[in-house]
């Protein structure tokens, strides 16, 4: 699959929430959520908005590929928190980067998102449509949480990550024989499972509308998630996902240099580790500094690897992710 990472980008609110001032909101503790979640802090939005922050990550995207916004021809945001329904994120980030050219849509599948995003840009550029594309995941999940709720207000926050990807050659070669580009993509969703994970948006509520179905009356218009189910959902799930993709690319486990997972709960990336039979070294993690910035998560991680030096030409790299819907996805590459 001749597409590959050139660039990356992130952006986060400046205000850092930590553990000690959430047990100051609700009956919790810094011991109680590190234990059970590894955070200790995460980023809270003091009013960046979504767009705002996902033009931030694309200028530093287009910036670190050493591309002018010109350039883009596509423009994917993943959000699950956008500011408006209309117009879309991706059309109000088109218009702050200036890039007159680009397409620019959004996708809505939840931590997942930044997967799916990449996914949609590889067919875009496969089939010739397009040479390039802007994918970004941005979330201010701060908004859609209840502060009340200690299940889920500890877990989030807000931020914003970016890649710039392209086509290239399929004879990009590295010094260790390594063929630069995505490898293979897994994807898939499970809807019989989606209100494991919820948040309400407006209800029908015209002149001519019926009653709410009874179904639909518990449906909370913050965040709501059953912790037990997506625990089990993402262990058995993400390592069953990471696995189709490594035998889709003829791969092994041993043969990949690190996994850069959806940053939800320690608990969960240590063990799918277990679960692969994988070094744990191998699975970088920011959220003791973060929190679950849902599609955010990824990129940004993708990104802090990518300016500190630790990704190198010719690694081959697995990303992976799973979240409301329920969906997941995992996807193989060489870096470039």
């Amino acid at each position: 699959m001749a597409i590959k990472i050139s660039g990356t980008g992130s952006a986060l609110p400046k205000q850092s929430i930590t553990n000690d001032d959430m047990a100051r909101l609700v009956e919790t503790s810094d011991e109680w959520i590190r234990q059970r979640t590894g955070i200790a802090q995460r980023r809270i939005s003091a009013g960046e908005t979504v767009a705002a922050l996902a033009a931030k990550a694309c200028g530093m995207a287009l910036e670190n590929a050493g591309v002018s916004a010109q350039e883009v021809d596509l423009i994917l945001v993943a959000t699950c928190s956008p500011e408006l329904l209309l117009p879309c994120c991706a059309c109000q980030v088109q218009g702050l980067l200036g890039a007159k050219r680009a397409v620019a849509f959004d996708l809505n599948a939840a931590c997942s998102g930044f997967l799916f995003a990449l996914n949609t840009a590889y067919a875009y550029i496969e089939t010739g449509m397009y040479r390039n594309a802007l994918i970004v995941g941005s979330e201010v999940l701060s908004k859609l949480v209840d502060w009340s709720d200690r299940s889920t207000c500890v877990l989030f926050g807000d931020g914003a990550g970016a890649a710039f990807v392209e086509k290239t050659n399929d004879n990009e070669v590295c010094s260790n024989g390594r063929h630069v580009g995505i490898e293979s993509m897994v994807q898939g969703s499970d809807g019989t499972k989606g209100m494991v994970l919820s948040c309400k948006e407006r209800t029908v509520s015209n002149p001519f509308a019926v009653s709410v179905p009874e179904e639909d009356e518990d449906i909370s218009s913050y965040i709501k998630m059953d912790g037990q189910e997506v625990y089990k959902f993402a262990t058995r799930q993400v390592p069953s996902c990471i696995q189709a993709a490594l035998d889709q690319a003829g791969l092994c486990v041993e043969e990949i240099d690190l996994f850069v997972l959806h940053q939800a709960n320690v608990r969960i990336i240590e063990s799918v580790a277990k679960r692969l039979k994988a070094d744990i070294s191998k699975f970088p993690m920011n959220l003791e500094r973060v929190g679950n910035m849902s599609s955010a998560t990824i990129p940004v991680l993708l990104d802090e690897l990518n300016r500190s030096g630790r990704l190198h030409r010719g690694d081959r790299i697995v990303l992976s992710g799973f979240g409301a819907g329920l969906t997941y996805g995992a996807s193989v590459l060489v870096w470039g």
